[in-house]
């Protein structure tokens, strides 16, 4: 292996190359990006950035030559016992993740805090395990701690420093978040030309309210108290910065405090915010119809006045992206080649700001959809089906969601001759679903932009990232429910989530997005090592394309049949850039 500069006009890159064979033809790959000399210089802490990447090079030689040409034979006795209380497996998937870590610059991060705030334990160390815990067995911080010890490296610290860290963390977060945005910049794509946001609620294992805890309207109709977390999103999917909000609070407050915050921090002034329609009130759409940002939100058609509901439903003057010939969707035949076209119409709807003075106004884009009026179906005919089993069984039926089967259930209070009835009588709604079903097919969004509404329309659909993004904290991470009391403790456990998201997200782009959130956590949860004495580590998970494509990614290897101790000590360097 040897280095290879590659200058620019504005900078220089450092990779790690060697040279291999490709259908009889030599040629070089490239092993490890290292990085620019500004970005290897910060990172790493280091003055000369071509001295570290040629003794990194070294470092790698010299572990690949240790490895490749020892052989041992190792000696096992059916009579001995293992040694009581010695730990023989440690999980190496973490290696993966601390790649990222340290190359986002939290060590760094964590050392310029630490400057400024009177603390002896080791901030990087307490961060970097919530972190690694937070992905490879989410649990509580007692759990954490424990857990951390079935890492290859060791915690060196106790667990009263954990929640010490937390309020450290908690005052640091709007800094550590613009550090974060920053170092990512020189590790990945930031597409921030559009921003998505999206809240969520994560509820708690007790039943007081108190500060951030408080009882709301949670998605999840769970009687505890819950607190509402803000999210945004680039458009590469990578997340961009959070906020964490008291449960009763109105989730349409959140959006502009962490959009000044971005604006400000992250010095970001031109970009198109994109939401749903719970999180599109007037204010909001006023907001980013100002300067250099704009909107794209989701418009329920049901709730728009009766003209322009009338002028979405339609079936006439209907177009198809690059075309100018105008259809009518009544007309068009259900094929498999139809299904997959998607027509569309515009309105210019006029408004006017009242608080500036000024003009307001919005473009209405409809699309149609043969697959989507397709999918709509199916998923009411299975909601039938429940509520005629619903009417099976006594039940409350008056409460429910927008989205619950119960909603065509018909409550008929009185009897035929108009009479008040003893019993209340309920029956499938019909009218109901006919008129949901007149909506199948169709979608709509709100834009103050002036562009082709076919890619607005698929801006807008790039949505389904950032509530991929919860779901993955949710399940994956587990972070509900949430057994922290104090409202600083509370913000860092967000926080921790947050910063896990990203990594995880950098990850999964570096592997080119070819295996799915599952298979790359519950890979990483399995990848442990035993210890044979003085010997090194054998490898006690199942090689896989998946593991290989670890491997490649970060520039080292732990599934040789054995590493000895040297070289494993190289490769915990290597993974953090040392």
């Amino acid at each position: 292996m040897r280095l290879m500069i590659s200058p620019s006009k504005n900078a220089k890159s450092f990779y790690v190359i060697k040279s291999v064979q490709k259908n009889g033809k030599n040629t070089s790959e490239i092993v490890e990006k290292l990085g620019t000399e500004t970005f290897i210089k910060e990172t790493y802490g280091v003055d000369d950035a071509e001295a570290w990447a040629r003794s990194h090079v070294n470092e790698l030689n010299a572990a690949e030559k240790a490895a490749k040409d020892v052989e041992h034979f190792v000696r096992f006795s059916t009579n001995e016992l293992i040694p009581a209380g010695k730990q023989l497996s440690f999980n190496t998937g973490y290696l993966f993740l601390q790649k990222i870590y340290y190359q986002l610059g939290l060590p760094s991060i964590c050392k310029k805090i630490k400057k400024d705030n009177a603390f002896t334990y080791d901030l990087n160390a307490i961060l970097s395990r919530l972190i690694y815990g937070r992905i490879l067995f989410p649990s509580s911080k007692l759990s954490c701690y424990e857990q951390s010890k079935e890492l290859l490296e060791q915690p060196e610290f106790d667990l009263h420093h954990i929640y010490r860290a937390l309020s450290v963390l908690a005052d640091n977060s709007d800094f550590i978040q613009a550090e974060l945005y920053k170092h990512s910049k020189k590790l990945v794509k930031r597409n921030t030309g559009v921003l998505f946001y999206d809240c969520a609620n994560y509820f708690f294992e007790l039943e007081h309210e108190d500060g951030l805890k408080q009882y709301g309207p949670g998605k999840e109709h769970r009687p505890n108290p819950i607190v509402q977390m803000g999210l945004f999103m680039d458009k590469s999917g990578i997340p961009l910065a959070f906020c964490i909000n008291p449960g009763n609070q109105n989730e349409q407050l959140s959006l502009k405090p962490l959009e000044q915050q971005i604006m400000c921090d992250f010095e970001l002034s031109k970009f198109v915010v994109c939401t749903d329609a719970g999180l599109s009130s007037d204010a909001n759409r006023r907001f980013n119809n100002f300067g250099e940002r704009s909107f794209i939100t989701t418009q329920s058609i049901k709730k728009l006045k009766s003209n322009l509901k009338e002028w979405c439903l339609d079936c006439k003057g209907w177009q198809l992206e690059g075309g100018k010939k105008t259809y009518d969707i009544s007309e068009i035949e259900d094929t498999p080649e139809n299904r997959n076209k998607i027509f569309y119409k515009q309105m210019l709807v006029e408004g006017y700001d009242e608080e500036r003075d000024i003009a307001f106004d919005q473009t209405l884009i409809v699309t149609y959809s043969l697959k989507y009026k397709l999918y709509q179906q199916t998923i009411r005919e299975r909601q039938i089906e429940r509520a005629k089993k619903y009417l099976q069984h006594s039940a409350q039926y008056d409460k429910h969601s927008v989205t619950d089967a119960k909603r065509f259930i018909k409550k008929t209070p009185v009897t035929n001759d108009g009479e008040v009835a003893e019993k209340a009588a309920y029956e499938l709604n019909i009218n109901a679903i006919k008129e949901e079903a007149k909506y199948d097919g169709f979608y709509a969004v709100c834009t103050n932009l002036d562009d082709n509404p076919a890619e607005i329309a698929r801006i807008n659909h790039d949505r389904w990232e950032i509530e991929e993004s919860f779901r993955i904290m949710k399940s994956e991470f587990d972070a509900r429910p949430v057994y922290l009391h104090r409202d600083d403790r509370i913000k860092a456990h967000f926080l921790t989530c947050f910063i896990s998201l990203m990594i995880y997200r950098i990850l999964e782009k570096q592997l080119d997005n070819s295996f799915t959130c599952e298979e790359i956590i519950n890979t990483l949860r399995k990848m442990n090592v035993r210890e044979v004495g003085e010997y090194g580590y054998i490898p006690n998970y199942t090689r896989t394309e998946l593991t290989d494509a670890l491997h490649d990614n970060a520039g080292f290897r732990t599934d040789n049949e054995l590493t000895t101790p040297k070289a494993m000590a190289g490769i915990i360097r290597r993974s953090k850039g040392l």
